[in-house]
């Protein structure tokens, strides 16, 4: 059974943010939809092969021609990621190098839906990240960005179970603008944030009155 709209998460964390948003989004649509999340599988890096180029099908040997497939089938998109290092996230990136096999000759994702959710701590990494996100979907594959959603991440170094105690911690550092130590700081919870929150909901919302 093909579904209308595939949610993506590039976050390794179980049940993190970025999944539960992405799937508020997906739920939000009222439509048939499917979550995948990109650490349980295998998909790499483009090679830069060129075996795509004559039938836009990506011949690495990994998870990815079958999650093309459902991204191709799919009416709509919802991808999440987050900024680890001001940049995003890797499984995400792999993923959208492999967007390339899309848009050879002809363009597989011309106008199909897609919006984006993404974690980050650092303003602004978020915006940078989110104009490079919105510049490949609606520049480099002519895809329907419909909305971004940005999400209030956490401070790693506040749940390793080092904390302050590593000379590397963020409390230790100029990353963070903080006296506070790292016990005295609880885990954000995207469901406290209830703007960001609406917001997802409201693109959903959003993305399936466009499918009907």
């Amino acid at each position: 059974m093909s579904i209308d709209v595939l949610g993506i998460s590039g976050s390794p964390t179980k049940n993190s943010n970025t999944d539960r948003l992405v799937k508020a989004v997906l739920d939000a649509t009222g439509a048939e939809t499917e979550f995948v999340k990109l650490s349980s599988i295998n998909v790499r890096p483009c090679l830069a092969c060129y075996k795509c180029v004559h039938d836009n099908v990506c011949k690495q040997n990994d998870d990815f021609p079958a999650l093309a497939e459902k991204i191709k089938t799919a009416k709509a998109l919802v991808i999440g990621g987050y900024i680890p290092y001001s940049q995003i996230d890797g499984f995400t990136k792999a993923l959208l190098e492999r967007f390339w096999s899309f848009r050879h000759q002809k363009n597989l994702l011309k106008g199909k839906m897609v919006a984006t959710v993404l974690t980050g701590l650092a303003p602004e990494a978020l915006t940078a990240v989110n104009k490079a996100l919105a510049t490949e979907f609606k520049e480099y594959e002519n895809m329907d960005l419909i909305g971004q959603v940005t999400v209030q991440g956490n401070i790693v170094c506040a749940f390793c179970g080092v904390g302050d105690q590593c000379e590397m911690s963020a409390f230790r550092s100029d990353l963070i603008e903080t006296s506070a130590k790292a016990a005295d700081f609880k885990y954000t919870k995207v469901e406290d944030q209830k703007d960001v929150w609406d917001e997802a909901v409201r693109i959903g919302s959003l993305m399936g009155e466009r499918l009907k």
